[in-house]
């Protein structure tokens, strides 16, 4: 028998969960002495004293919240904070879904490749550029094999004009250390 496992359990209640602080100013919290005031329920923008404006939120049983603490003066909308936060989750939720991801695919040739090893790669290279994906490819030199480089940029032009159809050349054949990149996008639909 372990003796460290037969420790007691603490008594009591667990302790609160710590919540998180509002990114905003509401309400009290606001330290302005005088705030521009905007809100679907008010007309146009009105700069006001804190008071008056605390007093106009609390009439329309709202809250006032600081969206621009560092504009002079401060301005705050008048709304309910949940719904606030709410439709800013939102609209950063939206925002997010609609940015593309590039992906992008390495092909990996040596600089002497037969060609039914480049005809695999092609088809390959064919397969991602009409799924929208960039492809990458490069030509690895391993020891002495970097005095091939011409031959493997010669690879690399001889890919890219096997592709004129469906890509276009983003970046032409570049030696970096012991690999020599060209990167291939695909070309927009028409």
């Amino acid at each position: 028998m372990n003796p460290g496992n037969n420790r007691p359990k603490p008594a009591g209640p667990r302790p609160a969960r710590i919540e998180k602080e509002n990114p905003h100013r509401i309400n009290d919290e606001i330290t302005a002495h005088q705030v521009r005031v905007v809100g679907d329920n008010v007309p146009e923008a009105q700069i006001m004293s804190l008071r008056d404006a605390l007093k106009l939120a609390d009439e329309l049983e709202l809250d006032l919240i600081e969206i621009s603490p560092k504009a002079d003066p401060p301005v705050c909308r008048i709304a309910d904070y949940q719904k606030f936060l709410y439709q800013l989750k939102r609209k950063a939720k939206e925002i997010k879904a609609n940015q593309t991801k590039v992906v992008i695919k390495e092909i990996r040739f040596g600089p002497q490749t037969d060609d039914h090893d480049y005809n695999f790669k092609l088809k390959h290279a064919q397969n991602f550029l009409k799924e929208g994906a960039k492809v990458k490819a490069y030509v690895f030199f391993r020891g002495r094999s970097i005095v091939f480089k011409e031959q493997g940029e010669i690879l690399l032009l001889r890919f890219a004009t096997d592709l004129e159809e469906l890509a276009k050349v983003e970046a032409m054949p570049k030696l970096d250390g012991k690999k020599m990149n060209m990167i291939l996008a695909p070309k927009g639909k028409k």
